[in-house]
């Protein structure tokens, strides 16, 4: 699903334009939200910008769901039909798993070794929330049962209306391997999808036209309804938190480098519009359909990208799964809890495959913590101490998910030689 057309220079010009209208976009909706919150206040008249910011960020999100699973589908059984055969997916996704679960230990690892060394709990001066206190989260145990209730769909309708985008792919998984095995009988349905594919591409460029508004409203939303006040309360968490993040972006385009060359910087302007998207709603599900588009433009083949990142989405959140250490032991330490370091190893492992039978879940990562706390006996309602910057914190982890995928799928595009 090429995406590259007859006249680069002018399609290079306008991801440019595109990219700079987001980040100024990201830096208006700061300084609007600022300026709503020390001039309303908490009042009802900011609650009344707030809806209207609240509901164009609605609209662009519904417009990118309504393309998710379609494009999903289309473009992994295309890829798969296009591999040719069951050991050639096997082996794609052999190499993609291989990425993904290293990658993920790495985050867990990364986000542990430095919320050991920083120790951000111990400064925290804020009153602990009381034990028992309501986190307001549905409460979620990572169960064999949960985990195929997350994985195996009953109907693919159902998975497409939920946007479940793992049980869309393992749809997608059996029905692309059947269409390779049927051959020149299954080439009109591969057609058909292809089309559909190119199709979804064309009306993501039509929606992410609207993306620097959706960007201006999310932002000045946050920013008015906690103000920089927020960041100086939880300012030590926040910026080692964000350090951790520099370091697993360093770690992974280091690694990237060493695979991709020189080309690692091509690749880091392609998807860097994708991830200003993923940036500022705080969701790397917006940054999906950018993402796939600006890595067939970067090179990687159809085949190879239309099956890696889904799988990426389901498997592949670096930035999510260095949270979940790094927050589990924050509040560890706010409480003044001394975690052992056999029970700090036992919990990494448990993370790194507990965290992948929640995807598509709302608020995974704070669903996965608190699943956590219960396992290992701390103080559940700590999870409060969270919510209220859990949004600061998603911009950051969503950015490195996008990013993550997007080297994950190039490095799997050069391991097959496929990268152009």
């Amino acid at each position: 699903m090429k995406t590259s057309g007859s006249n680069p220079p002018i399609r290079a010009s306008r991801a440019n334009h595109q990219t700079l209208y987001v980040l100024a976009a990201i830096l208006l909706g700061v300084i609007a939200g600022e300026a709503l919150n020390l001039a309303l206040g908490k009042g009802e008249a900011l609650t009344g910008i707030m809806n209207v910011f609240g509901a164009l960020t609605d609209v662009f999100m519904r417009l990118i769901k309504m393309i998710i699973a379609p494009l999903v589908f289309a473009t992994l059984v295309v890829g798969m039909a296009k591999m040719g055969d069951a050991r050639t997916v096997g082996r794609v996704g052999g190499k993609a798993i291989l990425w993904f679960f290293s990658a993920s230990l790495v985050s867990l690892m990364i986000g542990m070794a430095l919320v050991n060394l920083l120790a951000p709990g111990e400064a925290l001066h804020l009153e602990l929330p009381a034990a028992g206190a309501d986190t307001g989260l549905q409460k979620h145990d990572p169960t064999l049962a949960s985990f195929v209730a997350h994985v195996v769909p009953r109907s693919l309708f159902e998975a497409m209306a939920q946007n479940e985008i793992l049980q869309i792919v393992v749809f997608s998984i059996f029905f692309g391997i059947a269409c390779a095995q049927l051959g020149e009988l299954a080439q009109p349905t591969v057609r058909l999808l292809d089309s559909l594919g190119h199709v979804m591409l064309k009306v993501t460029g039509y929606v992410m036209q609207f993306a620097p508004v959706a960007v201006f409203a999310a932002m000045a939303s946050m920013v008015a309804k906690n103000g920089f006040r927020v960041l100086g309360s939880y300012g030590i968490f926040i910026g080692e938190f964000y350090l951790g993040l520099a370091v697993l972006w360093t770690l992974l385009g280091g690694v990237g480098f060493l695979l991709l060359g020189r080309r690692i910087t091509s690749l880091l302007r392609h998807v860097r519009e994708p991830a200003l998207i993923a940036f500022a709603t705080a969701t790397s599900e917006a940054a999906y359909p950018k993402l796939l588009q600006q890595l067939e433009r970067f090179g990687c083949p159809e085949r190879i990208c239309g099956f890696v990142l889904p799988l990426g989405y389901s498997f592949n959140l670096d930035g999510s799964m260095m949270y979940m250490t790094f927050a589990v032991l924050f509040i560890a330490q706010a409480y003044g809890i001394a975690v052992a370091p056999a029970d700090q190893l036992l919990m990494l492992l448990m993370l790194l495959f507990t965290s992948k039978g929640i995807a598509g879940v709302p608020r995974a990562s704070l669903l996965v913590i608190a699943a956590t706390l219960d396992m290992f006996d701390l103080p559940a309602e700590g999870l409060l101490l969270l919510l209220g910057i859990d949004q600061v914190l998603d911009m950051g982890r969503s950015a490195t998910n996008v990013f993550g995928n997007g080297v994950a799928a190039a490095v799997v595009s050069r391991w097959e030689k496929a990268l152009k």
